[in-house]
């Protein structure tokens, strides 16, 4: 969806830089709040064009913008896609020598860079500050700007650094862009990052074209090979919990006919890079990785993501999946998820190098993504709402294509509410259990809640099946974790209806599929327009045309242009200059460089007989 209003000079920018006729939904105010010197924050789905609303500002304040980015593989991608749109762009990181690096810093002292992309350690150096301070910057951008709240300076300690930013260039604004942000993660770079002093824009979350499905690990193995059965010769990402999975799962998918390449922090850097480039550049390419792989993959045509394992938390899951469709077509989110991977996620989180409170908060998100996996309501309505975003019944989920077997959970729902508001709302779901089954430890007892009316009310359940109701009820909206404050359990206005009987609640006690259901509201990915026999000839031949472009290059093929692109060329078919300028994603630049070759092989195709 665009927004369409008065021609600008950004409008100029935007169609004769990049090639598009108008923003996309959100980037508009973005930009109009950086052009007017104001700090932003801007939290928008992945694929939406987060990049162009620093990159057109870039091009509007003129000077050197600053660009953190926190991989090479994606700083190399964005620099040589600017590059080709005739934007004068540059990279200065370890991987290149040092000659390169000091070439590309003597343009930039000549104030012949616009954009200037760097690893926030380099940035965050007092030579680097010192030097940059002497020229005329008139924006810095942070890209994946969760990295300053989520991964905790453990990771990345000059992420944290980068809050000295807005000392050190007072007068400058700053833009933070990411695709994964939930309420307390926004306020938490609010508050280092921007010392509250920034405008925050939050487009909505929801990726209609990804499938999501979750289902219990039963022969892991097996699951996934009758999944990838149906991906084949497409590429896609598997994520597994260690680096000795993803070992022995990429060697089981390459002796099952799978293009399978591992990816993992432990891998040689030579290799590690390779595998990345082959996933990159050749199509139906299948890599399986830890999570040291994917963040600032901009690779459109990943059809699906598949986790053998639970992530870390609905940010992380949300990241994750997000790495697929970006292109708008139909993709497919599958993860497995059993005791095992939650019990080593709690372990990962208790020896994780932070704080009490850090580790409180990992907890509390994880216990919301488990209640994401066992919900028996749309999956897409669980996501969202975590995020604050809404949405109806989606059709393009498990959940909602094959409803589980369900049973009326009113009785049990009210004694978990009961007991939350019984003792305050301020206990977590172990404490709530305890009092539920009666369970006289020495917190209960202090607490005088061996006293309640309700205590020993649900002794019949096990502790596993009270997690999993909790869990539910959080999922279905009636309880709220307290993920801000100290761990416990709240109780939502739907809840309040629930413990007055004017609502509904089912659970679900297994993970067997029911039968399949027509749900109203479908929201599917979009196809793109289909094109004829003639149109699909063209269109193999373009992207052949535009493989050999982008390997002469050295850059992956959607940097010379995206399928999109390719496909409205199959369809409009221009056999002159003025005709390819109206194509989507061809800039002036774009325009000047590819523009001949283009139309050489569209006439020779269309002209000679094939189209």
């Amino acid at each position: 969806m665009t927004v369409s209003s008065e021609s600008s000079e950004d409008r100029r920018i935007l169609r004769d830089v990049f090639g598009f006729d108008d923003y996309r939904e959100g980037q508009e105010p973005v930009v109009q709040a950086l052009l007017a010197g104001h700090n932003a924050l801007a939290v928008m789905p992945t694929g939406s064009g987060k990049s162009l609303c620093f990159q057109v500002s870039a091009l509007m304040l003129g000077g050197l913008t600053i660009v953190v980015s926190p991989l090479v593989a994606l700083m190399h991608d964005q620099v040589a896609a600017l590059k080709l749109a005739g934007v004068a762009a540059e990279t200065i990181n370890s991987s290149r020598d040092r000659a390169e690096n000091v070439a590309a810093w003597r343009r930039v002292a000549a104030g012949e860079t616009r954009l200037l992309y760097l690893a926030p350690e380099r940035l965050m150096t007092e030579r680097m500050l010192a030097a940059l301070a002497q020229l005329p910057v008139k924006l810095i951008a942070i890209d994946e700007a969760h990295c300053i709240s989520q991964w905790g300076p453990a990771f990345r300690p000059d992420y944290e650094a980068l809050a000295n930013l807005r000392e050190r260039f007072p007068n400058t604004p700053i833009a933070a862009l990411t695709a994964t942000a939930d309420k307390a993660t926004r306020r938490d770079i609010a508050v280092r990052l921007f010392a509250n002093d920034a405008e925050i824009f939050v487009a909505g979350f929801d990726r209609p074209n990804i499938k999501l499905a979750v289902e219990m690990r039963r022969n892991g193995n097996q699951q996934l090979l009758a999944f990838l059965e149906k991906h084949r010769g497409e590429s896609g990402i598997v994520y597994c919990l260690s680096r000795k999975k993803t070992e022995s799962v990429s060697r089981l998918l390459t002796e099952n006919g799978v293009a399978a390449l591992p990816y993992h922090a432990g891998m040689d850097k030579y290799e590690r890079d390779a595998n990345q480039d082959s996933f990159m550049t050749e199509p139906g390419r299948v890599m399986v990785a830890t999570i040291a792989f994917g963040m600032g993959i901009d690779k459109p045509d990943v059809r699906f993501v598949f986790h053998t394992d639970l992530p870390g938390s609905m940010e992380a899951y949300y990241q994750e999946i997000g790495r697929s469709g970006r292109d708008g077509q139909p993709a497919d989110a599958h993860m497995l998820y059993g005791l095992d991977d939650i019990r080593m996620r709690r372990v990962f989180i208790e020896q994780e190098d932070s704080g009490d409170d850090r580790r409180r908060r990992e907890h509390q998100r994880l216990d919301a993504l488990i209640g994401y996996c066992e919900s028996a309501t749309c999956r897409r309505d669980v996501l969202l709402a975590y995020f604050g975003d809404q949405s109806e019944p989606c059709g393009n989920c498990d959940t909602c294509l094959e409803p589980v077997e369900l049973k009326d959970g009113l009785e049990v729902g009210q004694q978990v509410l009961s007991a939350v508001a019984r003792t305050g709302q301020r206990f977590g779901a172990v404490h709530i259990i305890d009092v539920l089954r009666g369970t006289e430890t020495e917190k209960v007892r202090a607490a005088r809640h061996d006293q309640l009316p309700l205590f020993g009310v649900g002794a019949d359940q096990g502790k596993d099946a009270w997690r999993s109701i909790i869990r539910q009820l959080v999922a279905a909206g009636f309880l709220r974790l307290d993920i801000e404050g100290y761990g416990g359990i709240n109780i939502t206005d739907k809840g309040e209806s629930l413990l007055q009987g004017n609502e509904t609640f089912s659970y679900r006690q297994d993970s067997i599929p029911g039968k399949k259901a027509k749900v109203k509201g479908t929201k599917r990915g979009q196809p793109l327009p289909a094109l004829d026999d003639a149109g699909n000839a063209l269109l193999s031949a373009l992207k052949g045309l535009r493989l050999r472009l982008a390997k002469e290059r050295g850059v992956p093929a959607y940097v010379v242009f995206s399928d999109r692109t390719l496909i409205d060329m199959a369809q409009r078919r221009p056999l002159d200059a003025t005709a390819f300028a109206e194509v989507h994603g061809v800039g002036d630049a774009k325009l000047r460089d590819f523009g001949d070759v283009f139309l050489q092989a569209i006439t020779e195709i269309t002209v000679d007989g094939y189209a």
